[in-house]
């Protein structure tokens, strides 16, 4: 077929539907296949490395005893567990273990042919699978209505899936993992360097610069003045890798977008939702929300925060 076709609206929609099926497997799994590796780093390395106790105990000598029991005891159960990746095992029900076949897995239709309750023991399916797979096929196609049939539109379209997935990823456990925000800084200084996304590649690296240091900058006087940490290194590399898709110039609109969403949330969760004001409140999603606008609605987001620009 002709490439117009590939990446007209309806095309990209059907792959951001399929996309979105393999994010809700990457928001689920990354996670927990990475709580697993840093178990086991703990096990094998941290535990068993005599020069590091030494350095921070400040006393000569073995190891404690204790410890090569605990990595023993650690290493041993995640032997113990079955393999997970992002591709093992087949996708199944949590609650009775029931392995999906194939149409129970096809993107939007096998949770509407279900009526959103697993075949085998009738447990309620979550409704955010399916709205994570209808998003991401709505943002597909609205990359390929506003960039075009070109193949500069896959690049937004790729920029879009890590963005949802660390979205994802970040509201439940409130990890911003590096195996996904590091790809978006990449693709964004290779997308300025080649000239498909209309930032200049001086402009992408110091949007990354400004980015990470700037909530860098932000965080380190927080914990200053309260003595406590107010935000993760994740959302640093987030923003990092949205000033190097979208150019410095549009940090300012992101972060102010996100930081106003994110305080009338709060605000709403904490005197509506029972939420209490220790528990920190994941600001990925909303500088993703903010990233998201700011490819759409670049220099108009601009002007409503900054008039006379």
């Amino acid at each position: 077929m002709a490439p117009d076709f590939w990446f007209s609206p309806l095309a990209l929609a059907l792959l951001g539907l399929c996309v979105g099926s393999f994010l809700n497997v990457v928001a689920y799994r990354l996670p927990k296949v990475l709580e697993r590796q840093w178990w086991l780093d703990v096990a094998q390395s941290q535990l068993g490395d005599a020069e590091a106790w030494q350095r921070v105990s400040g006393h000569k000598g073995s190891l404690p005893a204790a410890f090569g029991q605990s990595a023993k005891t650690i290493a041993d159960t995640l032997e113990a567990l079955p393999p997970l990746s992002l591709s093992r095992p087949r996708s199944r029900c949590p609650h009775c273990g029931h392995v999906l076949r194939w149409h129970e897995n096809l993107p939007l239709l096998g949770w509407l042919r279900l009526k959103g309750r697993c075949s085998a023991c009738g447990a309620a399916i979550s409704g955010r699978y399916p709205l994570v797979e209808l998003a991401t096929g709505v943002l597909f196609a609205a990359c390929g209505w506003k960039f075009g049939a070109q193949a500069q539109t896959l690049l937004w379209c790729a920029a879009i899936a890590l963005m949802v997935a660390m979205a994802l990823i970040d509201l439940d456990t409130t990890y911003l993992p590096d195996d996904l925000t590091l790809p978006l800084i990449g693709l964004g200084l290779l997308g300025a360097g080649l000239g498909w996304t209309g930032t200049r590649l001086e402009d992408a690296a110091w949007g990354a610069f400004a980015g990470y240091g700037a909530l860098w900058l932000l965080a380190f006087s927080y914990k200053k003045i309260r003595g406590v940490d107010g935000m993760g290194e994740g959302d640093f590399k987030l923003l990092a890798g949205l000033g190097a898709l979208l150019g410095w110039q549009l940090l300012p609109s992101i972060v102010l977008l996100a930081s106003a969403v994110g305080a009338a949330v709060g605000i709403g969760l904490i005197a509506f939702g029972g939420h209490k004001r220790e528990v920190p409140i994941p600001f990925g999603p909303y500088l993703v929300g903010g990233g998201i606008a700011a490819i759409f609605f670049g220099q108009p987001l601009t002007r409503l925060w900054f008039p006379t620009l």
